[in-house]
């Protein structure tokens, strides 16, 4: 039998989380940052690394306005928002070379949104047989990668 360590998956399974008010609007204000796996700040949209990844490289989009609804997001925010998502599509290929990607905007708790009241876009990179049967049985992902190496790898491609 081999041992899969994912130390930094407890702080999510405990469910410790943060009730002084929204992570989404706490994450950009460090800026660009490995700490904060900031990966660009612009002008209404950052682009940050999901902290519980469904995948390597799970990126996001995120207004810096807190928004709970997609038509809430004005015209120029969406459309910063499809050039960051092209971006990180971009970044994702050079750095990992991945077979397909998943989009996908969750709005509200019904849809599986894990932040309901700030909405963002998830960039999920993918590949043939990336999922196996440990989420089936075990209900565990596996991460093949440390998150500070995927940050490095990203932010190398990113530039």
């Amino acid at each position: 039998m081999k041992s899969l360590f994912a130390p930094w998956r407890m702080e999510f399974v405990e469910g410790h989380r943060d009730d002084q008010g929204c992570v989404l609007c706490k994450i950009p204000k460090a800026g660009v940052s490995k700490e904060n796996l900031v990966l660009h700040s612009g002008k209404s949209m950052y682009v940050v690394m999901n902290k519980f990844p469904y995948s390597n490289g799970h990126l996001m989009v995120v207004p810096h306005r807190h928004l709970g609804q997609w038509t809430e997001l004005q015209p120029d925010e969406l459309a910063e928002m499809g050039l960051l998502t092209q971006k990180g599509i971009q970044a994702l290929t050079k750095a990992f070379s991945p077979q397909g990607f998943n989009l996908g905007v969750n709005l509200g708790r019904a849809s599986g949104a894990g932040i309901a009241d700030h909405v963002h876009q998830h960039i999920v990179p993918r590949w043939v047989g990336d999922f196996n049967f440990m989420p089936l049985f075990s209900e565990t992902k596996v991460i093949s990668e440390h998150l500070e190496k995927t940050y490095q790898r990203l932010a190398e491609a990113w530039s």
